[in-house]
């Protein structure tokens, strides 16, 4: 396992917005327990998994109290096992009480995205291709979601449309064809990787000839895949830079087969967008 990735910088903001979401005026059945009540939470993972989203779950408790103790018995990226104790927390009973939903949303929601991308990481295992995440992320959670995706062992595409250009067929249509859309982001001066996809052949060819920084292939079949690969690899024989990455609805049973075929990459958007979450439990005690 590798070390884990440094929170996102809206990591506390995320966390106060969940917290006035459920909380509102007042945790009213909370009230129902002394104010001086002592007690111990355990949290149970009802399944094996990859556990994901501790910074969170600590955000979460501690904007609440910061007296709480907080123990993590795995660490973060860390295997999982069905019902295994992975985290026990002493304090006051109403932060705990109070906490429990959010926090329990945060670990089941990241640890779910980090175990589908490790799935996917260990069905490519052995090969030199990488799995990439997608924008395809729940609002508001984003930056969580690929904070999970590095957890699982997988790679961050751009984060959103600021930090990257990723010309599409429509962009494509729109400027008047590929390598005029590709001169319009070069003259626009901004510092940040350009990438476009092809769906074709020959714009895999233009795209080359362009040395962008990424050429995706969309939807291509497995042999139009390895003629891809091998043009970039004649690309890069040539000094070029261009890397390849496959996307298209790959899914498990596919995945070893693309890998297979040399790309560097294969953007998943399930990792993210089809997501089931981590079933956990807490069990408060006095």
């Amino acid at each position: 396992m590798s070390t884990p990735p440094r929170p996102p910088a809206d990591l506390q903001l995320t966390v106060e917005r969940a917290l006035a979401e459920d909380i509102g005026s007042g945790d009213v059945t909370a009230m129902l327990v002394p104010p001086d009540q002592l007690a111990t939470a355990r949290i149970v993972s009802r399944e094996a998994a990859v556990l994901c989203g501790q910074p969170w779950v600590n955000a979460v408790f501690r904007t609440l109290d910061p007296t709480l103790v907080i123990r993590w018995a795995v660490p973060e990226g860390g295997r999982v096992e069905a019902d295994q104790v992975i985290c026990m927390i002493n304090g006051q009973a109403r932060p705990l009480l109070t906490g429990e939903r959010t926090a329990l949303n945060f670990l089941q929601t990241l640890s779910g995205t980090a175990t589908a991308v490790r799935r996917y990481v260990d069905a490519v295992a052995g090969t030199h291709c990488r799995i990439v995440d997608t924008r395809k992320t729940l609002p508001g959670l984003r930056n969580a979601q690929k904070y999970a995706v590095v957890c699982g062992g997988g790679l961050n595409h751009r984060i959103g449309l600021y930090d990257g250009f990723l010309i599409k067929e429509n962009h494509i249509t729109a400027a008047g064809g590929l390598r005029q859309a590709i001169h319009n982001a070069r003259a626009l001066g901004f510092d940040v990787p350009l990438m476009t996809e092809a769906e074709t052949l020959d714009e895999a060819r233009i795209a080359l000839d362009e040395d962008v920084d990424l050429l995706l292939v969309d939807d291509f079949p497995l042999d139009q895949i390895r003629e891809a690969v091998a043009l970039v690899q004649g690309h890069r024989a040539c000094g070029g830079k261009t890397l390849i990455e496959y996307s298209g609805g790959a899914t498990l049973e596919t995945i070893r087969a693309l890998a297979d075929t040399g790309v560097d990459r294969i953007s998943v958007g399930a990792i993210t967008k089809h997501l089931r979450a981590l079933d956990l439990s807490m069990r408060v005690s006095v």
